[in-house]
This record gives structure tokens, C-alpha cells and sequence, in this order.
């Protein structure tokens, strides 16, 4: 049965949990790191989605009303060969082939139609393969653990088959419809792109907000720029060592009411972690205790050139049965 709780009381609750298992660890003279457990859902034992249970017919058409604009921002990468990816941790990359051409369909034949018919009629089909976390995307809940589990307690040696994850894979997720927020760091801080291995703090994004006039709003979905994107076409470059969140700042946007947090680098996280025990402190904080997807490789550079800060965010990920986070197209439309 989901608990009746409003979205401000389910994220405090979260929060509230989050909080005292550190201070817990503290208090056994333990850093906080040193005793992390994934959350559990404040909606409910069978939750598998966390705080995407905000989103609701009524704040779905809340936001949808204050649409001022007819302009589309297109927030996703291209897919191609070459691309970005983390096939340096050894994931597949993005790869494209012809399993039909003109020419091919011709000579083979492979509908018995003979030649004639199929010169006529010009056939062509593509298959592609590429690791599920590749452009842009976001994360399943079933993305990163901590210590065996995931977010909401599933056990990883009871609801991971080698067919998927039998809780919280990515097709569980809802469409997401909801107030996005651009936080553009780089600008604020006077910069093209943040430096290498820059660590975002909270100061920088309480100074963003304010320096865009802005304020937070429970179920935003939030976007951080570092100015990363410049560098995509430069795979080498692009991929290490990127500026980005830090735990601190990524529970901060939590704290705040932020459902899905996304961020125009390959990791979300700044890399290397600054954490002394934990390697990818955001993405298992964020997915793992707080229940909040995150997205990576999103693409900021339009909306921070036309300095649009606040929109109504589009989404929906690929219904991948099982699998821990899928590609998206997400859209923004400029709202008042």
C-alpha cells in the first residue's frame, strides 16, 4: 500500500533518514561515508521510482499552463560512432551497421521479389548497439547500491537476474512532465566551462540561483551546467576528470525537492571523487539513499545562450524491461 504523504513530507522523510544514519556513524566516531545504507521509500515498501512519485496530474498541469513560449529546446545529444561513452572502463560503444541497403537487398534478395521489384522499391534498415548509460539518459533507481542493496532495500542477490533487474528497472519509470530549472554554474562563476575536477558547492548554486533570480520549487527537475558540452566532440578531453557535483551540492538540490537532478558532463559526479571511500559519491547518494534519478550528458548550451532558467521539462526514457537507466530526448518549452 503507498503511503499518504505529501511530496514536501516524503522528502524530508527521506532526508530525515539519510541524516540520522550519518549522524549515527559520527557519533561511533566513524566519518559519515563510512556507514552509508541505501534509503528506504517514504511511499511505501514496493516503491521502485522514489521521488518521481511526485509528479501528479495536478502538478503535470500546473506547469503545463505556464507555458509562454511556442520555442522547443532539443536537451539531448547526437548518437554517433565516436562518441563519448565510458568505454574506457570497458562498455561497449555506440555502434551503427547496415542490415539492409539498396544494393544489398538487390543482390541478395532476401524477400524472393527479384530484381526488377526490388530496384523499384529502395530498402534500407539499421541495428545499433551501445551500453545503456550512453549520451543522453538517466539512471535507474537499480543504477548504484550500497552494500548489496538498492534504493528501498532490494537485496542485489534476489531481484537481479541475468534478464534485468526484477525492481526498479527503467521501465518503470513515468513520463516526466514537470518545472525544469537551468542552473548555469560556468556563467555565474564568470566562465566559459568550470575547471578540470572542479567540485560544485553549495555556495555556487545558492549564488547561481540568485544571480538568475530563481527560486526552488518541490518536484523541479534540475539542470546544472559546467560548460562541459563544449567539449563533446572532443571524446579524449570531454570524458576525464570532469567538473561536477559534489555530494554536499547534490543533496542540497534534494533537500530542495528536485526529482530528477542532470548535468551536461559524463558523470554527474566531480571526477575524481573527492571522498576518500566512496568512488562515485553522487550517483549512490542520489540513487541509492535519496531515491532522486540523475541524467548525464545532457545538453544545456541553448537555453544558457537564450539565458532561459526556468521551463517545462519533457522526458520519457526507453522501456528497457530491467535495465538500470535507458537514452532520453528530453525537451524544454520557456514558461513563465
Amino acid at each position: 500500500m503507498k503511503a499518504h504523504l505529501s511530496p514536501v513530507a516524503a522528502a524530508l522523510a527521506a532526508a530525515v533518514f539519510v541524516t540520522l544514519l550519518a549522524s549515527q556513524a559520527c557519533a561511533a566516531g566513524a566519518p559519515p561515508e563510512a556507514a552509508e545504507r541505501v534509503g528506504i521509500s517514504p511511499y511505501g515498501p514496493q516503491d521502485e521510482i522514489g521521488m518521481l512519485n511526485k509528479i501528479t496530474p495536478e502538478s503535470t498541469l500546473k506547469v503545463l499552463r505556464r507555458i509562454a513560449s511556442g520555442k522547443t529546446y532539443d536537451l539531448s545529444v547526437e548518437f554517433y560512432v565516436g562518441m563519448p561513452s565510458y568505454y574506457f572502463l570497458g562498455q561497449p560503444r555506440f555502434q551503427i551497421w547496415n542490415v539492409h541497403t539498396p544494393q544489398g537487398t538487390i543482390v541478395d534478395d532476401p524477400n524472393g521479389l527479384g530484381k526488377e521489384k526490388n530496384s523499384l522499391v529502395t530498402y534500407s534498415g539499421a541495428a545499433f548497439s551501445m551500453y545503456a548509460h550512453t549520451g543522453t539518459h538517466i539512471d535507474a533507481l537499480s543504477h548504484f547500491g550500497l552494500n548489496g542493496q538498492i534504493y528501498n532495500g532490494f537485496k542485489t542477490d534476489e531481484q537481479l537476474g541475468d534478464r534485468g533487474w526484477r525492481k526498479a528497472g527503467i521501465e518503470k519509470f513515468p513520463p516526466i512532465i514537470a518545472r525544469g530549472l537551468l542552473l548555469d554554474v560556468a556563467r555565474y562563476k564568470g566562465l566559459e566551462m568550470l575547471p578540470e575536477s572542479y567540485g560544485i558547492t553549495v555556495a555556487d548554486l545558492q549564488g547561481t540561483a540568485r544571480a538568475q533570480g530563481v527560486d526552488f520549487e518541490d518536484g523541479d527537475v534540475i539542470m546544472v551546467r559546467t560548460g562541459r558540452m563544449q567539449l563533446f566532440k572532443d571524446a579524449d578531453k570531454y570524458m576525464h576528470n570532469t567538473p561536477g557535483l559534489t555530494r554536499e551540492s547534490a543533496n542540497f538540490l534534494a533537500d530542495r525537492g528536485a526529482i530528477v537532478i542532470g548535468v551536461d558532463n559524463i558523470s554527474t559526479d566531480a571526477w575524481p571523487s573527492q571522498e576518500s571511500r566512496n568512488w562515485i559519491p553522487v550517483h549512490s547518494s542520489m540513487l541509492s539513499q535519496r531515491g532522486v534519478p540523475i541524467m548525464q550528458n545532457v545538453f544545456l548550451e541553448q537555453l544558457a545562450a537564450d539565458r532561459v532558467y526556468q521551463f517545462a521539462w519533457f522526458g520519457a526514457p526507453l522501456k528497457l524491461r530491467g535495465a538500470d537507466g535507458a537514452p532520453m530526448r528530453p525537451l524544454a518549452i520557456p514558461i513563465r
